[in-house]
C-alpha cells in the first residue's frame, strides 16, 4: 500500500506570507524556501530591492519604519495586504516589518505566525526577537546560547 504524503496536502492548503526587511534577513528567510516553495506564497519587504525571478510579481513593498510614526502606517499596510491575500501563515526572520504583520494577522485574521530569530544574534536577542517571542505561535532560534532568553522557543540550528 502506498502511503500518502501529508506534507504535500498541508502545503496545498496553506498560503504563506513571507515578511522581511531587505539584506541579510531576506537571505535568511530565503534559506527556508525549500520548505515553502510548493505552497502558494508571497513576500512583503520594507524597501525596494533587486528581486530574484521567483519573487517578481508576488512581492508587496511597504514603508520603511525605524520605530517611528511609520509603524502606524505599517499597521494599515499590513491590514490591507492581509485582508486582500488572506494567508494562513506568516513567516519571518526579521526585522521590524514582522511586528505589525504579526499583530494584525493574529488580531484580525487569526493567522498563524512563525518567527525565526536572526542568525546574527548569538549572545543576546534582537529587539524584534524579544517582541516576537510573545507574538509568534512558533518561535525558533539559531544558537543554543539564546535558550535562556527563549525557554519556550525551539532551537533549530543555523539556517545559513
Amino acid at each position: 500500500m502506498k502511503r500518502k504524503s501529508h506534507n504535500k496536502k498541508r502545503l496545498d492548503t496553506l498560503k504563506i506570507c513571507v515578511v522581511s526587511s531587505c539584506g541579510g534577513h531576506l537571505t535568511e528567510v530565503r534559506c527556508l524556501l525549500p520548505a515553502y516553495q510548493n505552497a502558494p506564497h508571497f513576500y512583503v519587504l520594507n524597501d525596494k530591492a533587486l528581486l530574484p525571478e521567483d519573487m517578481q510579481n508576488k512581492t508587496f513593498f511597504i514603508s520603511h519604519s525605524e520605530r517611528d510614526w511609520r509603524f502606524l502606517l505599517n499597521l494599515w499596510e499590513a491590514f490591507v495586504i492581509l485582508r486582500r491575500e488572506r494567508p494562513s501563515l506568516i513567516l519571518s526572520t526579521g526585522a521590524g516589518p514582522i511586528v505589525p504583520f504579526a499583530l494584525i494577522g493574529r488580531l484580525f485574521f487569526g493567522t498563524r505566525v512563525v518567527f525565526v530569530e536572526t542568525i546574527t544574534r548569538i549572545d543576546k536577542p534582537s529587539m524584534t526577537g524579544r517582541i516576537m517571542y510573545w507574538l509568534a505561535h512558533d518561535f525558533f532560534y539559531q544558537w543554543e546560547s539564546l535558550r535562556p532568553f527563549f525557554p519556550k522557543g525551539v532551537y533549530g540550528g543555523p539556517l545559513l
